[in-house]
């Protein structure tokens, strides 16, 4: 749930990046960190883990207007993607208030996607939380690549056909759908955050 600092008029919302292990996850929010250097605050803070990464770092996005004439201070965090590191994954989503879930798209990784999404609306649900109630985008990645990759319908009825989430093709590693997926995830972050708060503008 979003925090209010009254002192500083910022209201400080948090959204994670979700997803199977090397699907992009980490190079999104490497790309977000440096195209939008006006708009980052601070480092980019990042936990190893063998062979995975936690990265997380404040973010402030320009022209979405205010709440209550206060500014939004995103903190974006991914979350480490391997089996193993399931507790991490949950810790993470304490408090989580917007997602993105970053699929990808080669063929060989269809049922990690869909072990990732199923971890993903359990732990959601350990928090009281419905995968169908929190802002969520899906992103999916590595559209670039010449070898086998599942087709958008494919990977859309494997992964979308219930949440009915917004769906951008991407290609983390040059960027290509990166901002977008962001802003719409902030975009649609915001309008719940203003429902929750009873806020309108």
């Amino acid at each position: 749930m979003a925090v209010f600092n009254a002192k500083k008029r910022e209201i400080e919302c948090k959204i994670v990046y979700y997803g199977p292990g090397r699907c992009g996850k980490t190079t999104n929010l490497e790309y977000v960190h440096k195209a939008y250097t006006k708009q980052v605050s601070g480092e980019m803070v990042s936990i190893n883990t063998e062979g995975d990464r936690t990265l997380f770092f404040d973010f402030l996005p320009m022209g979405l207007g205010k709440i209550k004439d206060c500014n939004v201070r995103v903190q974006l965090y991914t979350v480490p993607g391997q089996v193993k590191y399931s507790s991490t994954r949950k810790l993470v989503l304490r408090g989580v208030d917007g997602l993105v879930f970053v699929a990808d798209s080669l063929k060989v990784r269809r049922e990690k996607n869909m072990l990732s999404l199923k971890d993903l609306h359990n732990n959601l649900k350990e928090y009281g939380l419905s995968i169908f109630k929190v802002p969520l985008v899906m992103q999916f990645n590595k559209r670039d690549l010449t070898v086998p990759i599942m087709s958008i319908e494919d990977m859309a009825n494997d992964l979308n056909k219930q949440l009915k989430s917004p769906i951008f093709p991407a290609s983390a590693i040059n960027g290509q759908g990166v901002g977008i997926t962001l802003k719409e995830c902030l975009k649609l972050t915001l309008v719940d955050l203003k429902r929750q708060l009873q806020w309108t503008n």
